[in-house]
């Protein structure tokens, strides 16, 4: 909704303005400098990146349109998650956690927070590291470390999206140039044509380089940014497991396990202390 909103400031104040100082919208209508334009980044794109940053790149835009992937709610739930299986580990023995780990769809723990059960990074995360605690020997050091070397790779791989469309968006401006040069080109072909015509094609060159910036600087670069932020969510979420998980490997309960992860969250985010006590309450 956010996105969406600020798409609507963005275009109602640039026309707005412009037909208050006089101007016609049909002048802004240029298909072939938004052709030369568009064609000419997107396909800077597709040459400069890997096809699997290009679809995550489309992906991430649609994204964008839905909001906030992770509400303060779906930390409770996640909190709520862990200490479900840590209390079960706790009073049944971690071998108890067998089941609900390898087949992750089928376990009546994870059915209860479907939404984050879509989320396979998430549910994979949580999973291995729990195999790990149940079939190795690894101490709390040693499983902290290989957490932080996935958390790392998982970032860099998130965020290379963003930087794409990043990068796009600072070649925009110079393709708005290249299609204003070409307009000027076509221009000189009119230079003894009345004054009205001649001003016709210039306005249709500047026309090129108003949309370059436009593009770049009003939508690719801000869409870029929030594809970072959406990336850092993703980040935060699998951060918070990881603290729990680590808790609990180092002999905490599962009420003070889930206790260090509330104290990982941001501020608009993290739930209080006795709202996460009552959530808990409910779980048990």
């Amino acid at each position: 909704m956010k996105f969406i909103i600020g798409l609507v400031v963005i275009v109602g104040c640039l026309i707005s303005g412009y037909l208050a100082s006089g101007g016609h919208l049909a002048a802004l209508w240029q298909p072939f400098e938004v052709l030369i334009i568009l064609g000419g980044a997107i396909g800077a794109f597709i040459i400069a990146y890997p096809t699997k940053v290009i679809f995550g790149t489309l992906k991430g835009v649609l994204a964008l349109f839905k909001g906030q992937k992770y509400k303060k709610e779906s930390y409770m739930e996640l909190l709520g998650l862990m200490f479900k299986l840590f209390s079960k580990a706790r009073k049944e023995g971690l071998m108890a956690l067998e089941a609900d780990i390898e087949e992750p769809k089928e376990s009546e723990i994870f059915k209860e927070v479907p939404k984050l059960l879509a989320n396979h990074h998430l549910t994979d995360f949580i999973c291995d590291y729990l195999r790990l605690m149940v079939g190795g020997n690894m101490n709390a050091f040693e499983l902290e470390s290989l957490m932080d070397l996935e958390l790392e790779t998982h970032h860099h791989e998130a965020e290379a999206p963003s930087h794409a469309l990043q990068n796009m968006a600072d070649g925009l401006p110079a393709f708005g140039i290249v299609a204003a040069v070409m307009g000027i080109v076509i221009t000189m072909a009119y230079i003894s044509e009345p004054p009205e015509v001649l001003g016709h094609h210039v306005g249709a060159a500047l026309v090129g380089t108003f949309l370059g910036i436009l593009m770049g600087y009003g939508f690719a670069g801000p869409m870029a940014n929030s594809m970072g932020e959406q990336a850092k969510e993703e980040s935060l979420i699998l951060g918070c497991a990881k603290i729990c998980i680590i808790a609990t490997l180092n002999g905490y309960t599962p009420q003070i396990a889930v206790e260090f992860g509330r104290k990982a969250l941001t501020s608009d985010l993290k739930p209080t202390f006795l709202e996460l006590e009552e959530f808990v309450k409910g779980q048990k």
